[in-house]
């Protein structure tokens, strides 16, 4: 039965009636990242001396509107509009790596609705199978438009990043973002793989997130726990299956081994789910602050904003205790 709000109406011709469902579901998913806990990064009542909570705030309603318009425009244009639009509500680059992950999700999921699959917030999507469905039909999906990206949308990305600013970004010999580019956005993206994982999402049709992200987040919603939990323990799960390139850039490739090895640990002493994994929560925190944020996870807090997009196109708003409740 349709229940109004549970799923994405759906026109006769099986294109996504309202573009603002997959922007309300882009916004809440760096809504609830940026609210979680994780260990060393920006959370409520837990601020940067650049960055505070109600800049993520700010940043997530900042790209309700370009993600809206993902399905009609290429994924480099998505991208420096919704930068664009960051900007005029922050102070410091605060979701770059979120809007790079999330635009070419938002337009592989119009694509999906336009071939006729069954396309996000379904109703009474409560089993992580129906949810792992849709992922494999997305990623599918992200694959093709990943391959179609052209050097526009390089040039359009690399604006993007120059109007972001982010730290440690440096120089690089071929394709700096300084410069213009002359190879396709995916081509672009695969010379910086070994440095950075986004760029690695790019060139593997977003396998941490696919493989690594949205499976610990059906897991942890599938087991009941709250939204909190079950983003703090994704996030600990992506940290925990690659450095942080992020880390890497600003403090080292040892250091951000390190906290990627902190992070298994703490998921080994039981994370969210035991008080002795909490503790270990919180002595992670601590040990990743300083007042450089060195030691910021900042790419996986990215990823795992991917992981809750994608879950919640799939229909995993309703899930785990919600559903439960219900």
């Amino acid at each position: 039965m349709t229940r109004t709000g549970h799923y994405m109406a759906r026109a006769p011709s099986g294109a996504v009636r309202s573009a603002a469902d997959v922007a309300i579901a882009a916004q809440l998913a760096c809504l609830i990242e940026a609210s979680a806990p994780k260990p060393g990064n920006v959370s409520p009542g837990r601020h940067f001396a650049d960055a505070r909570y109600e800049d993520f705030l700010a940043s997530a309603a900042a790209i309700g509107e370009p993600m809206a318009g993902a399905g009609t425009r290429p994924i480099g244009v998505t991208v420096r509009l919704a930068v664009e639009a960051t900007v005029r509500w922050t102070r410091s680059n605060t979701n770059l790596g979120s809007v790079l992950l999330l635009a070419p999700l938002a337009r592989a999921a119009f694509a999906t609705s336009t071939e006729g699959s069954t396309i996000g917030l379904e109703a009474d999507a409560t089993s992580p199978s129906v949810v792992s469905g849709f992922s494999r039909t997305l990623r599918d999906a992200v694959r093709r438009v990943l391959d179609a990206s052209t050097v526009d949308d390089a040039r359009d990305v690399y604006a993007a990043i120059r109007l972001a600013a982010p730290g440690g970004l440096g120089r690089v010999e071929q394709q700096d973002v300084a410069d213009e580019p002359t190879l396709t956005l995916v081509e672009a993206m695969r010379l910086a793989a070994d440095r950075d994982l986004i760029a690695r999402e790019y060139t593997t049709a977003f396998e941490l997130t696919f493989q690594s992200g949205v499976p610990a987040l059906e897991r942890a919603r599938g087991d009941a726990l709250s939204w909190d939990d079950a983003v703090v323990e994704t996030f600990l799960s992506l940290l925990a299956a690659a450095p942080d390139t992020h880390i890497a850039r600003r403090g080292g490739a040892a250091l951000a081994a390190e906290v990627s090895r902190r992070a298994r640990t703490t998921l080994a002493a039981g994370g969210v789910r035991s008080a002795a994994g909490r503790c270990a929560i919180d002595d992670m925190d601590r040990g990743l602050r300083d007042a450089r944020n060195t030691a910021n996870p900042g790419t996986a807090a990215d990823l795992t904003a991917a992981a809750i997009f994608v879950v919640l196109l799939g229909g995993g708003w309703h899930g785990g205790r919600d559903a439960a409740s219900r």
